[in-house]
C-alpha cells in the first residue's frame, strides 16, 4: 500500500519540475517577436509571445479612399495571422516540454 506513495512523490516532483520549466519557457516566449503579412505585404503586423500589438506598418499604395473596407480586412487578416503564429509557437514550445503528453489546457 505505501510502495505506491513513493511513484506518488516521484510524479509530484517530476510535475513541479515540469511546471517551473513551461513558467520558464512562457517568460522567455513573451520576448520572441512574430511578423506576418497580408495583401502580398501591403499590411505588415508586429507581435510579440505576449499578444501584444508591436506595429502595423500599411503600405501608402494598399490606401484607396474609395475601398477602405478591403484596408480593413487585410489589417484584421494579418493582425489575426500573427496572433494564430504565437498560439502554434506557443504550442509548439510546449510540446517540446511536454513530450507530446496530451494535458489538460490550462493546466500549467
Amino acid at each position: 500500500m505505501f510502495g505506491n506513495m513513493g511513484n506518488m512523490g516521484q510524479l509530484m516532483k517530476k510535475m513541479q519540475k515540469l511546471q517551473a520549466d513551461m513558467a520558464k519557457m512562457q517568460e522567455e516566449l513573451k520576448g520572441r517577436i512574430v511578423e506576418t503579412s497580408a495583401g502580398g505585404g501591403a499590411v505588415k503586423v508586429t507581435v510579440t509571445g505576449e499578444k501584444q500589438i508591436k506595429s502595423i506598418k500599411i503600405d501608402p499604395a494598399a490606401v484607396d479612399p474609395a475601398d477602405i473596407e478591403m484596408l480593413e480586412d487585410l489589417v484584421t487578416a494579418a493582425v489575426n495571422d500573427a496572433l494564430k503564429k504565437v498560439d502554434d509557437m506557443m504550442a509548439q514550445e510546449m510540446g517540446k516540454l511536454t513530450g507530446g503528453m496530451n494535458l489538460p489546457p490550462g493546466l500549467f
